[in-house]
């Protein structure tokens, strides 16, 4: 368990010293709440269009974060040789595979958790036709990033600490102390209570996401074992396209009883049980917490599956 948690603690590290795991970060958060600011023409439906794209750049965002981590974490370390060098300590491949997932899974839900509080300010900075721009929020949120950068670039020039992991949890700290600051006023900056014109229902919808972020992190590894950073790329995005039109494509066929539709059809991840953005605006639905547990017991099926076919990959792989 303590090499599990060493080789899995250092993954995550790994992965959060990235500068591109941090400008990832960074600019998904920032135009996320860009989102909220301009004015829309759609006829009434401007929050829902708000919401819609905010859960899109999350889910975007997150998995390319997934394959960067991926690739960084393994497929990198295979070709360095440093996987080898750590596999011949009393450390076996299945426990490597495990620990480098999870470092992965764990970096990727930091990575959410600064999207979903972006994405619940956007909920409450939305407006219709009628409404304008909630400035204060904008710009206290964009202050808080700024000190974040700020801070970090303090620690690297005086303490020599490492810039890019101590700016990511600043910046987790600062987004979090930002978000609860502003949902105490309103946009002109007077007192309301906590919460106010927050959409909470994307806290589930954004679990939802991460759960497919979870899944995305899965296949991205098995690929990693055999595959380096572009190729995962196109292998996970082949996968996202596929399991997006995966009710059309193999669902109506595997309801006509043909085998190889269903066979596929349980195999692609169905992308559509995760993303649910379309209920947030009918008024009349709302989320339940049990269908978020059935999710997470797809996500564990599906995820144990992937690692499955990852550790039997990576059984075979030639690390010399």
């Amino acid at each position: 368990m303590r090499q599990f948690l060493t080789i899995g603690a250092n993954a995550f590290m790994e992965l959060v010293r990235q500068p591109v795991f941090l400008l990832l970060m960074t600019s998904s958060a920032i135009f996320t709440v860009f989102l909220a600011t301009p004015y829309y023409f759609a006829f009434g439906d401007e929050p829902k269009l708000v919401k819609n794209s905010t859960l899109a750049v999350m889910l975007l965002t997150g998995m390319l974060g997934a394959v960067l981590g991926a690739s960084a974490s393994l497929a990198r370390e295979i070709r360095a040789g440093t996987a080898l060098a750590v596999l011949s300590k009393p450390v076996g491949r299945t426990q490597f595979l495990l620990a480098k997932y999870a470092g992965v899974a764990a970096a990727i839900t930091v990575m959410a958790y600064v999207n979903l509080a972006a994405c619940l300010l956007a909920s409450r900075m939305a407006f219709d036709a009628y409404g304008s721009t909630d400035k204060f929020a904008l710009g206290l949120f964009i202050l808080g990033m700024l000190v974040a950068y700020g801070l970090g670039g303090f620690s690297n020039f005086f303490l020599r600490r490492p810039f890019v992991s101590d700016t990511l949890f600043c910046l987790v700290i600062l987004v979090t102390v930002a978000f609860i600051g502003i949902n105490f006023f309103n946009k002109d900056g007077q007192s309301q209570a906590f919460g106010t014109g927050v959409d909470w229902r994307m806290v589930p919808a954004g679990i939802l996401v991460l759960f497919a972020l979870w899944i995305l992190a899965g296949l991205a590894l098995a690929c990693s074992t055999r595959l380096d950073m572009i190729p995962t790329l196109t292998v996970c995005s082949a996968f996202f396209i596929l399991g997006t039109m995966s009710d059309y494509v193999f669902g109506r066929p595997a309801q006509s009883g043909s085998w190889w539709a269903t066979v596929l059809y349980a195999v692609m991840p169905n992308w559509q049980l995760f993303w649910l953005a379309d209920a947030l605006e009918t008024g009349k639905t709302t989320f339940h917490w049990d269908y978020v547990v059935k999710a997470l017991g797809y996500v564990v099926a599906y995820v144990g599956a992937a690692l499955a076919v990852a550790v039997a990959l990576f059984e075979e792989r030639e690390l010399s």
